[in-house]
């Protein structure tokens, strides 16, 4: 770090519109990476950048000085050849958006090799760390030599932000999620792929969301966001195709921790019965993964290998290889419910009858928080138990007596208020609606 460096005065640089050096960005990383930078001067500068954009340059600077501020997977050590089809999906996040835990297994089955590293619930949406916290004895921070072994033997292992990959956006994005800065295309860019580029990627897919339920609420900021992404990955050397994708109501049929493990297990173990959207995204983005790596050359066809893995048992079997090989019991694909225990008040979420023609996802995703699913401060403990299932969907026709969701929660007086959040959050019409398909658009770097 030079010693004219001062965290206030490139806040103030960029408080004014103005450009931050590369040099300053690489020290005001390194000052988040060794906390000489203090939380209120990360926060000061994250709503600077909120506020007055970065240009594409300081975007890509950012993104790298994030990157190696720790260790960068350099996977011919573990003896991958350079070709290997190391690939990784990312999702700027959604309510009910639990496509990581199955997407990867089918990938793996495939032939494809997935080193993911996820992150915590983000404001109103879940993260993926927190939803395998929920199963018992599952390490999310093995080491990065262990990390690799179970990937090289399993094909896929999902982990969190360890000490020693993108340190430095592990505590920015902690500050991030508290201090309403999280809608912010250079630095969701940067967050996204300082970890991405950190796992050694021969490819990258994206899963950039848009409505009521994700960060950015329209398609057209949706698109910004995944042409900035695609360009900053391949200007590192990371090919990258991004999916435009629906969130304007919960994905798939649960919202929580638990609950969606629970659905991941059946979604796996019996495909027949997945929600058709969930099914949808998932085998759209397992088919990108698999082409643009290479482990199955053209889209229609890695699309054909993921259905079958899907179908013929191989990806469940990978997800429980996957589970035990990180601490999880070895049983856990046969007997989750044993080793997974739901909030214990239960409520019907009644709403009356007709068409379900729309609902407000974040609200919903804001449910899932009060009942305790979420955090208000980075370093509140999630209460794995609690949320939704049999989530209704647009287009649903409901009877004036069946449940729009089922609400688990902690005790009676959670359960009222996420009964009535839902109430308020989800819209019935007397005529059937529209019914989008999840993809919108694909954008290919």
């Amino acid at each position: 770090m030079s010693k004219t460096f001062l965290p206030q005065e490139v806040i103030r640089t960029k408080r004014d519109g103005g450009t931050i050096s590369d040099a300053d960005i690489r020290d005001f990383v390194a000052g988040i990476t060794d906390h000489s930078v203090t939380d209120g001067q990360v926060a000061a500068l994250a709503m600077a950048i909120f506020f007055n954009g970065m240009s594409p340059e300081e975007g890509a600077a950012l993104t790298l000085a994030m990157r190696d501020s720790g260790d960068v997977m350099d996977w011919s050590k573990y003896g991958l050849d350079k070709d290997a089809p190391v690939v990784d999906k990312h999702s700027t996040g959604g309510v009910g958006d639990k496509v990581s835990l199955m997407l990867a297994p089918i990938v793996a089955a495939c032939g494809g090799l997935v080193p993911m590293i996820s992150g915590r619930g983000l404001g109103h949406t879940g993260g993926t760390l927190d939803k395998f916290e929920a199963i018992p004895g599952y390490d999310p921070y093995p080491s990065i030599d262990r990390f690799a072994e179970i990937v090289k033997t399993v094909g896929c292992s999902i982990i969190g932000q360890t000490g020693d990959l993108a340190p430095a956006d592990k505590r920015f994005y902690g500050i991030r999620d508290v201090t309403g800065t999280v809608e912010s295309v250079p630095l969701i860019t940067a967050s996204i792929l300082s970890k991405k580029l950190a796992a050694g990627l021969k490819a990258l897919v994206m899963d950039v969301k848009f409505g009521t339920g994700a960060f950015m609420n329209s398609a057209d900021k949706a698109e910004v966001l995944a042409r900035n992404i695609v360009r900053v990955a391949g200007a590192a050397g990371v090919p990258t195709t991004a999916l435009l994708t629906d969130m304007n109501q919960v994905l798939g049929r649960t919202a929580g921790n638990a609950v969606e493990v629970f659905e991941t297990v059946e979604f796996l173990k019996d495909p027949a019965k997945a929600d058709n959207r969930l099914l949808d995204v998932t085998l759209d983005l397992a088919a990108h993964m698999l082409s643009l790596s290479g482990a199955v050359p053209g889209v229609a066809a890695a699309r054909t290998a993921a259905v079958a893995a899907l179908n013929d048992g191989r990806a469940a079997e990978i997800f429980g290889r996957m589970v035990a090989a990180q601490g999880g019991p070895a049983d856990f694909m046969d007997r989750s419910q044993n080793h997974m225990v739901l909030a214990p008040v239960v409520k019907p979420v009644i709403i009356g009858a007709g068409y379900v023609s729309g609902m407000d996802a974040r609200a919903i995703g804001m449910a899932v928080v009060a009942l305790g699913g979420g955090r208000t401060d980075p370093s509140q403990k999630v209460d794995h138990s609690v949320g939704f299932t049999e989530f209704c969907q647009v287009g649903d026709r409901l009877t004036a007596d069946q449940p729009a969701a089922m609400v688990y929660a902690r005790d009676e007086g959670a359960a009222d208020a996420a009964v009535a959040r839902v109430r308020a959050a989800v819209t019935l019409s007397d005529t059937a609606p529209e019914i989008r398909p999840v993809t919108a658009q694909i954008i290919e770097g």
